[in-house]
């Protein structure tokens, strides 16, 4: 799918929520964040895309805005 971004870099300063293992993992975080109204990306890690190719280890995004929110959902939903 690749990187969903609505941010524009030269306003927003973008910085990593967190890094895991799949796609899929991915899809359901930015799912849960965007249900929230938080706006975040996904995208290949380097080493994703050097070593792996196709899938892989994927980053999620959020503005550094609204980094503490978004760790608190995510923390949230990791603890039900």
């Amino acid at each position: 799918m690749g990187v969903r971004c609505a941010y524009d870099p030269r306003v927003a300063e973008i910085v990593r929520l967190t890094v895991v293992s799949s796609q899929a993992e991915a899809d359901m975080i930015t799912g849960l964040l965007r249900a929230n109204g938080i706006e975040c990306a996904d995208r290949p890690t380097a080493i994703a895309a050097d070593v792996m190719g196709v899938g892989g280890w994927t980053e999620v995004l959020v503005n550094e805005d609204d980094l503490d929110a978004a760790q608190a959902l995510l923390d949230e939903s990791t603890t039900d």
